[in-house]
């Protein structure tokens, strides 16, 4: 299945880090270099760690003005001595693909100083997946590519075991192979509670007595799973610090989340199907962002009762606010006026499932969710 990607590269170097497969080998693969490194390959990763003057030694070989891919990077990050070297002194042009920071940072990798940005690239999007994209299958599967593959050629089952064997693989590479956690099973059982809290208020307190581990080991293990990419916060819209003690925790695909939760095979109930599209929802906003490099910082709008799934902020302050609904659409009177009271100038917008035609409630504009998507990618 040919599927044409937004992400573009830029023409200068850049890192580019996005959860495993997402399809950044693919994606490489497709653009033109000069030298390509796969340094998962474990015969390449050994010679080049063990020696890596020998990849400088090559790079230097490379006519000026070179494009060198280095395919997970994190492998080898004593390679990014020789990148920075290859950028200042042979004006070499590098992408260097991961699918996690965390090793980099933690090992004092060289991380290049603002000489290569920062690229993300995540599941499919609704609109590189286009007229075949089904949401309701997106909300049960995900957007995967070799999701996306199987769902194509009809094969749910397919899907469904490559979805469960996904999480064996995340655990046993990015967790046990990179030695992010010594203790396995108290990580697993970590992230079975932690599938089940997604898109809700953040309860360490509760989440560890389930676990059986302390409240600080909760928020380490949380900060390994925004690290390696498998979901993010999304935090209050507050300047106090101090209330911004509760956050909520989106993972990064919807089909990878019901894998945890071991719901592949069961229908989404309707109380399920309501996180899963909010899931989804602020998933295809970060996407939009990320791929046409928006300064944009999400947050969710929280006072006392009343909640705003996402608050999109400028350079100067709100742009926006969005709340899904995946059932009837309409915002509670309360809720407007509050908010009104709080960001009188602000679009409130509601993203719809279920609505086919936008139309406007208490003031409020209710719009399908590709007229929402379309709102925030063109007028944003």
């Amino acid at each position: 299945m040919m599927v044409h990607r937004t992400l573009e590269f830029p023409s200068t170097s850049c890192f580019v880090f996005g959860p495993r497969m997402t399809g950044k080998t693919t994606l490489l693969r497709a653009e033109k270099c000069q030298a390509f490194y796969d340094l998962l390959d474990p015969v390449q990763e050994l010679a080049y760690s063990r020696n890596p003057g020998l990849f400088g030694q090559e790079m230097e070989a490379l006519p000026p003005g070179s494009t060198i891919i280095l395919d997970e990077i994190q492998k080898a990050p004593s390679l990014l001595n020789y990148v920075q070297i290859g950028i200042d002194r042979f004006r070499h042009r590098f992408i260097l693909s991961g699918s996690s920071a965390r090793k980099l940072k933690r090992g004092g990798a060289n991380l290049l100083g603002g000489r290569a940005l920062d690229l993300r690239l995540h599941p499919f999007t609704s609109t590189e997946l286009g007229a075949g994209f089904d949401l309701h299958q997106a909300l049960h599967f995900g957007t995967l590519p070799h999701v996306a593959m199987c769902l194509r050629e009809q094969s749910e089952e397919v899907a469904r075991r490559f979805l469960m064997s996904y999480v064996t693989t995340y655990l046993k590479e990015e967790i046990q192979a990179e030695a992010l956690t010594r203790k396995l099973g108290a990580f697993q059982r970590f992230l079975a509670v932690a599938a089940q809290s997604n898109g809700q208020m953040m309860e360490y307190a509760s989440i560890a007595r389930e676990c059986s581990v302390p409240a600080s080991t909760v928020k380490e293990y949380f900060q390994i799973l925004e690290d390696t990419l498998v979901g993010s916060f999304l935090w209050p819209h507050d300047r106090s610090e101090r209330l911004k003690a509760r956050p909520k925790f989106y993972f990064f695909d919807c089909g990878v989340l019901r894998s945890i939760q071991n719901r592949l095979h069961d229908p989404a109930t309707p109380l399920e199907k309501g996180c899963l599209f909010e899931t989804w929802f602020i998933n295809e906003l970060r996407r939009i962002r990320d791929y046409s490099s928006r300064q944009h910082e999400f947050s969710l709008w929280r006072e006392r009762d009343m909640e705003i799934d996402v608050l999109v902020s400028g350079g100067h302050g709100p742009l926006a606010a969005f709340e899904c609904k995946s059932g009837q659409a309409e915002l509670k009177p309360a809720v407007i006026e509050r908010f009104r009271q709080a960001f009188p100038s602000t679009p409130l917008i509601v993203a719809s499932l279920v609505d086919e035609r936008p139309r406007v409630h208490h003031g409020v504009r209710i719009l399908p969710w590709r007229d929402a998507l379309e709102y925030y990618r063109r007028d944003l």
